[in-house]
């Protein structure tokens, strides 16, 4: 669904992704716990996708259900391309850490025992890689001496930075940044950003998953929001900058009213957790506009102007 149409070839396509865990209910019955429903997205070559949402919307799970690191307990229904080719396990296991690549969410993914060069370069290319270690680091603003240190020496945001590093170095197609630039002074992290901007114009595609939505509309492509497991649009970063009218669905309203130079205004009641989900538009119990058709069923994606939306009453 890509909205830009200078954008080149798809890369990822997702479609009515479905996602659960099994769960123990008490001591001996089980049950499966949908966490993510008919989500969807497209990325394209030379794109950031931006994925913005509430803690426990299900960005982080996407990102690991596109790389194969789910747990075993995990069930994906849906579809999953790569390049046109369905991600299976064995595909996902050949393409992550070379063309699949991720900024985690957590500094804790870096080796406590390992200095951080080796740990940014890696295993291959290592000479070529050598050299493009002290440009990165020298844009990301890391010191020399930090290739010699270990993780327990950094401060948060270096130990980010590192993370950052760690994901462009090589040559990844696609690249996933979970939460890339929290810790980070703003000049770091319009740096990092810039970098994967500036990866994005090179033809590789970029998702990036952020709660920090005004970082993002200054170098994204497209927006993806999302609520509750599931996408509810996707939108040029300009309709947010354009007003609360330019937007489509009525959560996309809500956050656009909730930005601190929209008023800040908070939105009554809280996100479903799963399990607690039912049938229809999860936003329904929050929404102004609902009818009885909304909490019977979610309507599929469907274009609207320059966007996208999952929304009966849209206009």
């Amino acid at each position: 669904m890509n909205l830009n149409h200078i954008k080149s070839s798809t890369l990822l396509e997702i479609d009515n992704l479905s996602l659960s865990f099994q769960m123990y209910k008490g001591f001996v019955e089980q049950q499966q716990l949908e966490v993510i429903s008919n989500l969807s997205v497209t990325v394209h070559s030379g794109e950031i996708l931006a994925i913005v949402g509430s803690s426990g919307s299900g960005k982080s799970l996407l990102a690991h259900a596109i790389l194969g690191i789910l747990p075993e307990n995990a069930t994906i229904k849906g579809t999953l391309r790569y390049k046109d080719r369905i991600l299976t396990s064995s595909y996902q296991e050949e393409l992550r850490g070379e063309k699949l690549a991720l900024v985690p969410q957590s500094v804790s993914y870096l080796d406590p025992l390992m200095k951080i060069s080796g740990q940014v370069i890696g295993h291959k290319d290592k000479s070529k890689r050598k050299l493009a270690l002290k440009n990165i680091f020298k844009r990301l603003e890391l010191e020399e001496k930090t290739e010699n240190m270990f993780p327990f020496q950094l401060s948060g945001g270096m130990a980010r930075r590192v993370l950052v590093a760690t994901a462009v170095i090589g040559d990844a197609e696609l690249i996933i940044a979970d939460e890339p630039t929290p810790g980070m002074q703003t000049d770091q992290a319009l740096e990092a950003l810039a970098i994967f901007r500036k990866l994005a114009d090179e033809g590789k595609g970029i998702i990036l998953i952020t709660h920090d939505i005004d970082l993002a509309l200054n170098f994204a492509d497209n927006v993806a929001i999302f609520y509750a497991g599931t996408t509810l649009e996707i939108t040029p970063p300009k309709d947010f900058l354009d007003g609360e009218h330019a937007l489509r669905h009525p959560y996309s309203k809500a956050l656009y009213r909730a930005m601190p130079q929209n008023g800040f205004t908070p939105l009554a009641g809280l996100q479903p957790y799963a399990g607690t989900i039912t049938k229809g538009c999860p936003f329904a119990p929050r929404c102004a506009e609902c009818m009885e058709q909304c909490k019977k069923e979610i309507p599929p994606m469907r274009k609207l102007r320059d966007g996208y939306v999952r929304c009966y009453y849209a206009t």
